[in-house]
Parts: C-alpha cells; sequence; structure tokens
C-alpha cells in the first residue's frame, strides 16, 4: 500500500475549525447563488445507476427541474444507457470533469456514486458555484467530511445528504416524540444493522484480472483510488462496499440513516470518545460484525453529564434485550435504535413508525404522525430559493464524521479513541490521527478549502 500522507497541519485544522464556529446553518434565502422561484434548475447526475437512478428520478418528478447533464461511467443499459433513454436531450459523459468542465450548462449536482469519490465530485461541483446533493455517507475520511462543510459554507450553495429517510414521516414522528418529552429525558442509546453483509464474496483481493468490458471505464471508476486489475462482480457494480479503498462498511453503508434520529431527537453535537470491539481485519476488506461505542456530551434531551450511544451490526446482532429492559422474546426490528429515557423508551425501527415501550403505560397514547416532506424536490426547490434542505451539510457532514471516527475505532479495536472536533485531533493510539484522511492517486487529488 503507499505511504499515507501527513495529515493536514495543526494550523490548516484550526483555520478550519474557527471556520466553522463562526458559520451557521444557512437558510435557502441566505445563499447567494439560490436562482429565483421561476427559474428552473438545471441538475446534472453523476452516478445514474443503482441508487443514482432513484435519486435522479425522485428530483426530476419536480417539473421545476431539467435534467441537462448525465455522467457515469458504465454505458450499459442498467446504468448510463437507462436516463440517457429518459432523458435523451441531456449531454452524456462518462469522465465527471469533462462535465464540470461545461460548468456554464447546469446548476446544481447528482452525486451516487461509490464512496471513495463523493468529495473529489463535490468539492470541485461546489467550488464551482454548484448546489451538490450527494449520497450518504457523505464523505469516505473525516477529513473530507469536514472540508464538505467548510466549502458550502464558503460557496453559498445549496447542499443535502441522500440520507432520505430523515424525511420519512416515521423519522419525523420519533424526533418529535422525543422533544415533546414523552419519554422523558434519555439515558442511552442503542442503534444497530443486523443484517447480512451480503456484498463480502472474498476474505481478500483475488489474484489475476480479466479484461475490462468495452461499457466500462474503469480508470474513471477508480478515480482517487489506487490502482487494482478489474475483475466482475468483486467492485463494480454494487460489491465495492466489501473494500476499504472504496466504502466503510456496514456502519457507513448504514450509520448516516440509523443514527440520523438519533442525532436529530437529541440535537447531537461531536462525540467525545469511541471505543470498537471487532474481529481483526486485513488491510483490504471490512469486518463482518462489530459494536461500536460512542460517548456525547449532554443536550437538553439527555440525562447526566454524558450520553453513551452503542451501535451493533453484523448478520443477527442486536442489544441483549434484558440489558434494555425488555422480555427476551421482545421482538425488535432488524435494523433501529432505543431510545431509554426516564419515563419510558422509544423503538425508532429503520423506515417504520416508532414504538412507545413499555406498551401497557403507553397503551392509550395517540401518536401524533409528523407529515413525510420530499428529500429530493424540497432540495431542488430550496436551490431555487422556496424550500429548505434539512440534510445539509452543516448537518450532515457532522454526522458523517462521527459515523467515521467508528470506522477508524474498527481497525483500532479495544482501544478508547479521543475526539476534539474543534482542532479535528484523535488520540489514543499510534496512526488513528492519520486515519482521519488518505492519500489519494497521483493527477486526482482533490483540491482543499
Amino acid at each position: 500500500m503507499p505511504a499515507r500522507p501527513a495529515s493536514p497541519s495543526r494550523r490548516q485544522f484550526l483555520k478550519h475549525s474557527l471556520a466553522l464556529s463562526a458559520g451557521v446553518a444557512l437558510s435557502a434565502a441566505s445563499h447567494r447563488r439560490v436562482l429565483g422561484a421561476n427559474s428552473r434548475l438545471r441538475v446534472a447526475s453523476i452516478g445514474t445507476g443503482g441508487k443514482g437512478w432513484s435519486d435522479l428520478t425522485a428530483t426530476a418528478a419536480s417539473n421545476r427541474v431539467q435534467v441537462v447533464a448525465l455522467c457515469d461511467i458504465d454505458e450499459s443499459k442498467a446504468h448510463l444507457g437507462q436516463a440517457a433513454e429518459k432523458y435523451p436531450d441531456a449531454q452524456k459523459y462518462t469522465d465527471f470533469r469533462k462535465l464540470l468542465d461545461q460548468a456554464g450548462t447546469f446548476d446544481a449536482v447528482i452525486v451516487s456514486t461509490p464512496d471513495h469519490m463523493h468529495a473529489p465530485i463535490s468539492l470541485p461541483a461546489m467550488q464551482l458555484g454548484k448546489h451538490v446533493q450527494c449520497q450518504k455517507p457523505l464523505t469516505h475520511t473525516v477529513h473530507e467530511a469536514r472540508q464538505m462543510r467548510l466549502a458550502a459554507q464558503k460557496a453559498k450553495v445549496v447542499t443535502q445528504m441522500g440520507n432520505q429517510i430523515q424525511s420519512h414521516e416515521a423519522y419525523r414522528t420519533a424526533t418529535k416524540l422525543v422533544h415533546d418529552g414523552v419519554i422523558g429525558k434519555v439515558r442511552e442509546v442503542h442503534s444497530w444493522q443486523s443484517g447480512a453483509m451480503g456484498w463480502i464474496l472474498v476474505d481478500d483481493r483475488p489474484a489475476g484480472t480479466e479484461p475490462v468490458p468495452a461499457h466500462v471505464h474503469w480508470d474513471e471508476w477508480l478515480g482517487v483510488a489506487p490502482t487494482r486489475p478489474w475483475l466482475p462482480k468483486i467492485y463494480h457494480s454494487f460489491n465495492w462496499r466489501a473494500w476499504q479503498d472504496f466504502s466503510n462498511g456496514q456502519l457507513g453503508d448504514f450509520g448516516c440513516h440509523i443514527l440520523d434520529p438519533v442525532f436529530t431527537a437529541l440535537k447531537l453535537t461531536a462525540p467525545l470518545s469511541v471505543t470498537a470491539k471487532a474481529p481483526a481485519i486485513n488491510r483490504e476488506i471490512w469486518y463482518r460484525e462489530s459494536t461500536v461505542s460512542y460517548v456525547f456530551p449532554a443536550t437538553e434531551h439527555t440525562v447526566g453529564p454524558t450520553l453513551p450511544v452503542t451501535w451493533y451490526d453484523g448478520a443477527g446482532r442486536m442489544p441483549d434485550r434484558k440489558a434494555l429492559g425488555l422480555a427476551e422474546n421482545h421482538p425488535l426490528p432488524g435494523s433501529g435504535s432505543i431510545l431509554l429515557g426516564e419515563k419510558g423508551s422509544l423503538v425508532i425501527p429503520h423506515v417504520a413508525m416508532p414504538q412507545l415501550l413499555p406498551v401497557e403505560k403507553f397503551a392509550d397514547y395517540k401518536i401524533e404522525v409528523v407529515p413525510a416532506r420530499d428529500h429530493y424536490t424540497s432540495w431542488a426547490h430550496a436551490c431555487l430559493g422556496d424550500d429548505h434542505a434539512t440534510s445539509n451539510f452543516d448537518y450532515s457532514g457532522p454526522l458523517t464524521e462521527t459515523v467515521l471516527l467508528g470506522t477508524i475505532a474498527i481497525r483500532n479495536p479495544q482501544t478508547t479513541l479521543k475526539w476534539d472536533s474543534a482542532k479535528l485531533e484523535l488520540t489514543g493510539a499510534p496512526g488513528a490521527q492519520a486515519l482521519l484522511t488518505k492519500p489519494y492517486r497521483k493527477g486526482w487529488e482533490p483540491k482543499w478549502v
């Protein structure tokens, strides 16, 4: 593996931290690049297959959106092909850099690529003054997440992370229940994703290579990552999630979803520390299970000086029901969170309505459902000046930093890492600070703020 570069200097960190402390979440009306309510938003979509397809079509469902450019490294029917059929007037690209060279032709970009290319595409787009909607997790590293937040503030653009469940009535309702004090102040939280990691197909990098299909632009897919041979199915277009060069494993994949209502309900800020239990992992592939324990400072919705939040993942893994005060056979969703409060507990399933416990205590309590928002068109309309994006980078940047700190802890199991968010300083294990960033392939290095 190439040597890791030196971490960004302390002077840079302090400069960035001061900028963040001075910055505030911007309303749509305060963005100088908002287009105006009578305009149409010209959108460029980068990554048009898989999740990118639903991101694109859901955003373009607004009649105030015009799809003007499409970019995907895969020209097949399932990727660039189907998007080109649906939006035949849009310009087509296989290299995002060539699309960005045509900055005068679009106003906003949707970035729906593998994790390792989120920041390398979003940062130059924002530096060109373009509004950005980017898939979760927002970035591949903690340093990139901080840079995304700074870049959005500097460019005064409208941003949104693709944790679209935040806008679902279930998560919005759960947040209101906590803010209304229904379960009292919260003393601890447990969150989990117990699904199998079906994208882990091998235990280490396979030997050999095969010819790259004519419709795949492999060098552009690798982007900032180190060069490696093409193999079918192992990486593109779905199983890249197994690989540290391209993703952040199960926690990276689901943390920005499942921990999102925990953050919004409890108004969490940066954690103070993080500790992980996980089996040893090699330099290539992510773990198959983990337990990650965060400690957060108290908020107005929590009990005591700190709040413990514990994450569990791996096939069949979830918190012990007895420790939660539940019967051994009490049903829990396959993924979600439980908030233990002074007056009761709140189960927040992943994409289902929240449940108050104990059942008998809350049998007569009528939950007021908070209507859903449209996560996609609200971003587009915010770019046009008459809506707002709830998962803008001022919010989703710190959420992503927290999630990715957990992945650093997984690389340093059984060790408590201390986090100083203002200084971007991670201590407690040799090399932990270096893992806040990563090396970038020569010629693909991002331009930092």
